[in-house]
């Protein structure tokens, strides 16, 4: 892994917690870049067919952070999806760096194990939110601020979805008109009931 930091933050540190959380997955060939985001408190993108992540933190956010996050279940009516927004607290900007990075280098796994990349945003929330709690033993809490149990949240069997990813070489180049980046921003919509509308079931 290619690792470039542009922070005033450790890059030693960033990317010896980078390369724990990644563990045994694949990451040969894939870049990863630490920087200031221009207003925005964090944003990350993932770039398919350059193996390329980038990750933007805010210099004036304040921590411990409340990294609002679409890891609950799902409900629905006759009229429309929605899910509620839980949060994992994040205790400095080593981990907030860490959670967006993770996000999107579930993304790219995704992608290496030539899944369809679209609607995968609560796997890969999910995904972060696994790595903070089993490594930092961060906290989830619902839309209360209540801490709740991990099986509200983790029920998906997310390494076996990118399998895959395990025995592939490199990611397929996207097809005309297909997604070439995933690109992920702060603030998480959220209405006042901390609920994420959905029009799509990911």
């Amino acid at each position: 892994m290619q690792f470039t930091n542009r922070t005033q933050l450790d890059s030693r540190r960033l990317e010896q917690m980078i390369l724990q959380a990644i563990g045994a997955w694949p990451h040969d060939g894939l870049s990863v870049s630490i920087h200031y985001s221009r207003g925005a408190e964090f944003s990350g993108t993932c770039y398919y067919d350059e193996g390329r992540i980038r990750v933007n933190v805010g210099r004036r956010n304040r921590y411990p952070y409340p990294m609002q996050a679409a890891i609950a279940r799902s409900q629905s009516n006759r009229r429309y999806w929605w899910r509620e927004l839980y949060s994992v607290e994040l205790v400095d900007a080593y981990q907030l760096v860490l959670f967006v990075c993770m996000h999107e280098f579930y993304h790219w796994l995704v992608r290496k194990a030539r899944r369809n990349v679209r609607q995968k945003e609560a796997r890969c929330d999910r995904f972060a939110t696994a790595v903070m709690v089993d490594e930092y033993g961060a906290t989830v809490r619902d839309s209360r601020g209540v801490p709740v149990a991990r099986s509200t949240w983790d029920f998906q069997d997310l390494n076996g979805f990118v399998a895959a990813a395990l025995r592939s070489r490199a990611p397929r180049r996207a097809a005309p008109g297909a997604a070439v980046r995933s690109t992920w921003a702060s603030p998480v919509g959220a209405g006042k009931s901390g609920q994420q509308l959905l029009l799509f079931e990911p």
